[in-house]
């Protein structure tokens, strides 16, 4: 993994610390060609990698980058699925039955079966989890995409539930039909971690939040260094700069000096931020 990854959030108005500032990214991001400005900004700082949701809207995004390959040289996605806030709405508007089977082909084998209840009678979770990343990843067609993630939203969803066999079907189903390393994203990293161990997946890759005052780090931030620094993990952190609560520097410095911890993702809307945030890992942590 590089070690300066790039993040949608401020494309889709989400700021988890001023409702005002993210409903301004929201209408400043309503036009694609908005997003694509950032976007090119990033890759010609030297940032190559676009972890990114599932939403409607990157699929205008892989368009472009599927039509400009010279452009987009070496540039690749991690798509984390799936998208909650679409499937909420297709619950909403088709009821659950309904909204899993919006999300399948349309003549698909799980389609029919969904429609008289049978997958449902019958448990197939197994086989509707496979149709539906398969669902998700049809924008990415063509596109290199390395590390697929599961959305932190579905990931504690299912860790509260005990659940975690769903983890295995992902796990699998990513490495053998995309041939991608499965990705993890959660709230509560040693939770996490120790339900993946149990399921026999080794060495994970987790993205969390891990700064260093602690923000939205569900488990304490002394179990998270202790799940860091036992190599078990391969980690990612994100809201290192605990949405504006630490200045830069100082954040960049502090994660950097954690053991276990391969990249940082990060999000931003101007190329002068970009550049900061690229040159802070690349002085702390080597080149991106």
């Amino acid at each position: 993994m590089d070690k300066l990854l790039f993040g949608d959030n401020q494309f889709f108005g989400i700021n988890h610390m001023s409702e005002e500032k993210a409903r301004a990214q929201a209408m400043r991001f309503q036009d694609t060609s908005a997003i694509m400005e950032v976007l090119d900004a990033a890759y010609d700082e030297g940032i190559r990698t676009f972890m990114c949701t599932t939403h409607d809207r990157i699929a205008e995004i892989c368009d472009v980058v599927r039509a400009n390959p010279g452009r987009y040289d070496g540039f690749q996605f991690y798509p984390c699925m799936p998208y909650a806030h679409k499937y909420a709405n297709a619950v909403t508007d088709h009821g659950m039955v309904g909204a899993i089977a919006h999300f399948m082909p349309e003549d698909g084998l799980f389609k029919t079966m969904l429609r008289s209840g049978a997958a449902l009678v019958t448990k197939d979770a197994e086989g509707i989890v496979k149709v539906l990343i398969d669902a998700e990843m049809k924008m990415f067609a063509g596109l290199r995409t390395p590390v697929i993630f599961m959305q932190n939203v579905f990931v504690d969803l299912l860790l509260g539930m005990g659940f975690t066999k769903a983890f295995r079907m992902f796990h699998d189903h990513v490495r053998e039909k995309y041939r991608a390393e499965p990705g993890f994203i959660t709230m509560n990293l040693p939770l996490l971690a120790d339900a993946l161990a149990a399921e026999g997946i080794e060495s994970p890759i987790i993205c969390s939040n891990i700064n260093k005052i602690g923000f939205r780090m569900c488990g304490g931030a002394d179990k998270y260094r202790e799940v860091l620094e036992s190599g078990k993990v391969r980690a990612i952190a994100m809201s290192v700069y605990a949405s504006g609560a630490i200045p830069p520097r100082e954040a960049i410095e502090w994660v950097a000096g954690l053991q276990g911890v391969e990249s940082i993702v990060f999000g931003a809307s101007s190329r002068g931020n970009i550049r900061s945030t690229r040159d802070l890992v690349a002085e702390y942590m080597g080149a991106v």
